[in-house]
């Protein structure tokens, strides 16, 4: 029983760290699962953490895939991110909590103002990032939720204490 409390207490903890990128969010909630179905060492166990892996997996590609394919569309260079991504590291350390969304936003706006010399298209940029952002953390907490919904099935259909 200790290990449901356990497992559903970091998984809550990983649903969090998605929002507030302080903790690696979904890897720590497939990690829990991984936790449980190693104390409850049978095949039902494993299967649930199987289709977790699955479904994080998935949410891991899809967060990467499909937002950076919509900045390319929008005109957003590779090199613009990789120098936001800088600049969050940066504001990650120096601002407490939202540090790296101020360094990330910031970080495309400068460099995109910058090179186009024009604050609307920068700014339209930078709208486009954000979104991106936005979309990449759904995307990674509807993956969190799967594999939640994943392992609370798992645990009733078991009838794992």
């Amino acid at each position: 029983m200790i290990t449901v409390v356990v497992t559903g207490l970091l998984m809550a903890v990983g649903l969090v760290g998605i929002v507030v990128p302080v903790l690696p969010g979904l890897l720590l909630v497939w990690a829990a699962t991984a936790l449980w179905a190693f104390d409850h060492p049978n095949h039902g166990a494993w299967l649930v953490f199987g289709v977790a892996g699955l479904a994080y997996a998935a949410g891991v590609v899809t967060q990467y895939l499909v937002p950076g394919r919509r900045l390319k569309a929008a005109g957003v260079r590779t090199s613009t991110l990789v120098l936001a991504v800088g600049l969050a590291i940066v504001g990650f350390f120096v601002i407490p909590i939202v540090g790296a969304l101020v360094g990330f936003v910031l970080g495309i706006y400068l460099v995109e103002a910058t090179r186009q010399r024009d604050h609307r298209i920068a700014w339209s940029s930078t709208t486009h990032a954000l979104k991106a952002v936005a979309m990449s953390m759904g995307i990674e907490l509807t993956a969190g939720f799967v594999i939640v919904a994943v392992w609370v099935v798992g645990v009733w259909r078991l009838g794992i204490p």
